[in-house]
């Protein structure tokens, strides 16, 4: 869990809901199992955030499905480099190559933007401030990198820290394929629902 004070920073999802919501998001696409998380989403009618590295898209990547189903997208940098260890003018240009990338591709204009690793300094910000880009983090991590071989701890993981208006950090892996049915149930039975950001 992140905690930051950074106004700049957004943490939940701050929607004006008298329901319970929750956002999914899932990080380091598009991958192969994208096809299956978008199966799973079509079939549960809940809406995600995707967050992409922009080397991974090409045209033939199922990026339409993302938007024509109803998801976001945001860009996750150009390859995942940790933005502390660079310069600022290294963060602003790999941010707006990424941005300019997905946007050439999709047609769609990118406003959300997440660090790789969580991490960011002043310069980020600013960086992605300039580019129109809000930054989003995190209030869950379901910690599903880590569990190739436990996809029902992912399912704990994100249970036990609920609350209203978190953002949930997924990633497009096969174990979080194979979680989110049962997340996804597990969140709904627990009286929550799903927004976008």
């Amino acid at each position: 869990m992140y905690v930051s004070n950074d106004p700049d920073i957004q943490l939940i999802n701050a929607g004006q809901s008298s329901k319970k919501t929750l956002t999914l998001s899932f990080d380091d696409g598009p991958s192969r199992v994208l096809p299956e998380i978008l199966d799973i989403l079509k079939t549960e009618k809940v809406p995600a955030v995707f967050f992409w590295q922009s080397r991974l898209l090409y045209t033939g990547r199922p990026w339409k499905r993302v938007l024509e189903e109803g998801h976001q997208l945001g860009t996750h940098s150009s390859k995942h480099s940790n933005y502390v260890k660079l310069s600022p003018e290294e963060q602003f240009r790999d941010l707006r190559t990424s941005k300019l990338k997905i946007e050439s591709i999709t047609g769609h204009e990118v406003k959300l933007f997440r660090p790789p690793y969580g991490q960011y300094n002043e310069h980020t910000i600013a960086a992605a401030k300039e580019l129109g880009l809000s930054t989003i983090l995190w209030r869950i991590s379901s910690m599903d990198w880590e569990l190739k071989e436990e996809p029902e701890q992912i399912v704990s993981n994100v249970l036990e820290n609920l609350e209203d208006g978190a953002i949930i950090l997924l990633h497009e892996l096969s174990q979080t394929v194979d979680a989110l049915p049962e997340l996804i149930a597990e969140i709904r039975g627990k009286g929550y629902e799903f927004s976008l950001l």
